[in-house]
């Protein structure tokens, strides 16, 4: 699903609610998320998952084509764990090994 079947879906289910006010939040909703983010905040969306930023130190990487040795700088990315009720939901019915 891709952001604007998102907010279709919103404003399908919501017929009350005007389909530029629903981007609207969706937009705020993610620009919130993202600049929890880039402070280092830790989101959690309860019963979903928790997103957080992991840092990633300077280091020696090896292009693959060629095999010579190139610096890949220091990095954040973004990290994402899903909760156990998300979990549960995803593998409702699957067998448990």
């Amino acid at each position: 699903m891709i952001k604007s079947e998102l907010v279709q879906k919103i404003a399908t289910t919501h017929p009350h609610l005007y389909h530029r006010d629903v981007e609207r939040i969706v937009n705020v909703i993610f620009d919130e998320i993202v600049d929890a983010l880039a402070r280092g905040d830790r989101v959690e969306l309860r019963g979903f998952g928790a997103f957080t930023v992991k840092h990633r130190a300077a280091r020696q990487g090896r292009n693959p084509r060629t095999g010579t040795t190139v610096s890949v700088a220091e990095k954040f990315v973004p990290f994402f764990k899903t909760g156990k009720e998300l979990r549960d939901r995803l593998n409702k019915g699957k067998s448990q090994h």
